[in-house]
């Protein structure tokens, strides 16, 4: 069965790639949401209900939901947006050759190849005559900025269903249980202006002390505690010759928990700076709470490992640093598994790439999944 979809997947893969979707992007997500839409119909038959929710300024999302067999409902969330700007695709490069085929291409790995293995992966639990659970699509176009608008939507359903898998891609092939929670904050200094040479004295400085503020931050950080502080962004002045009345800095930070969210919370709160003519304002901007392995979700884990003995290989489970809408499910109590999509690298990056002769077995699964899913009416039932 694998060596038979892979042809068709891999096509399916390439034709979400070829519509590009950078976030900011308000035509390209809605003609990328109508292709995503157009493809699901051709695979799956129109959905039993299909509803278009206004991204209000943002990718709008869509929920497609298709009536099962069995009693049970399971919620597969992928989101079409990509960091990409459009006119990407037209210079990227093919990836490097080597022993094992690649294939790249602008959000192939993050993570439109998750969104046509989910597609497929009901077909093919429909294909083998079992009880199939009902599926709802979550197909957002806000992601990568933070969910804004699909947030609520994305808990709303996941809250409905008996599980959630997202469709993010995988951690080299494994499943991810944990994610960190993530913060952006906005600092802006605000000074004195004054001539530097003049009237050096009259004035106080905002980078002097943004300087300060982030240097006092960055050691807010805990390796150890998996708790990552960095000033991305910083700017200021207006000159070399004046003091400056003005600096900002966008600092993201990155934790594994609830504890240390407020630690870092309380922290930042409690750094001053040595001119106290200087106004340090803070904006805080917690976007997602971390997510951690749930008892509902350690079962998902479970029926998910067993599923892939069946099939004939291992599945292993990762915590990664980056952040995904699963984090929103998770800090719900939810069951829900992330990393159910791609197996390739470079996310984010030039040399984004996935490789195609996995894509069948990681559909394969999510089918599999869907089959044992479709008796599993909700947690804390035994997933065996």
């Amino acid at each position: 069965m694998t060596h038979d979809i892979t042809a068709d997947v891999v096509a399916d893969i390439l034709s979400l790639v070829n519509h590009e979707t950078s976030s900011l992007d308000l035509a390209g997500l809605a003609a990328g949401l109508d292709h995503l839409r157009d493809l699901a119909t051709a695979r799956l038959g129109p959905p039993d209900v299909l509803r278009r929710h206004s991204g209000n300024g943002h990718g709008d999302t869509a929920t497609l939901t298709y009536t099962g067999t069995g009693p049970g409902h399971v919620a597969l969330i992928g989101h079409y947006d990509t960091v990409w700007p459009t006119g990407t695709l037209a210079d990227w490069a093919p990836p490097i050759a080597g022993s094992r085929p690649k294939l790249g291409g602008p959000g192939i790995f993050d993570m439109k190849t998750g969104l046509a293995q989910g597609i497929w992966a009901l077909k093919l639990a429909r294909d083998a005559d079992s009880p199939v659970p009902t599926v709802t699509f979550v197909f957002n176009g806000d992601e990568e900025i933070g969910s804004p608008a699909s947030r609520p939507i994305v808990e709303r359903t996941a809250s409905e269903a008996d599980a959630t898998l997202v469709l993010e891609p995988s951690a080299d092939g494994a499943v991810k249980t944990a994610r960190k929670g993530t913060g952006t904050f906005a600092v802006t200094a605000t000074g004195i202006e004054s001539h530097a040479g003049l009237a050096p004295e009259a004035g106080a400085s905002a980078v002097h002390a943004l300087a300060e503020f982030v240097t006092a931050a960055s050691a807010i950080a805990a390796p150890g505690a998996g708790t990552t502080v960095n000033a991305g962004l910083i700017n200021g002045g207006t000159g070399a010759n004046v003091v400056a009345g003005r600096a900002t800095a966008t600092i993201d930070v990155r934790v594994r928990t609830q504890e240390e969210k407020d630690r870092v919370d309380a922290a930042l709160k409690a750094i001053t700076t040595s001119d106290p003519r200087v106004h340090m304002e803070i904006t805080r901007g917690w976007n997602r709470p971390p997510m951690v392995l749930n008892p509902a979700s350690a079962q998902l884990l479970d029926l998910a490992r067993a599923v892939a003995q069946e099939q004939g290989h291992d599945l292993r489970d990762a915590a990664v640093g980056g952040a995904s809408d699963a984090n929103f499910v998770a800090a719900l109590g939810l069951p829900v598994l992330c990393g159910l999509g791609a197996v390739g690298g470079g996310a984010h990056a030039r040399e984004e790439f996935i490789y195609p002769d996995t894509v069948a077995q990681q559909a394969t699964l999510l089918a599999g999944m869907l089959t044992r899913l479709a008796t599993w009416t909700g947690q804390p039932r035994s997933l065996s």
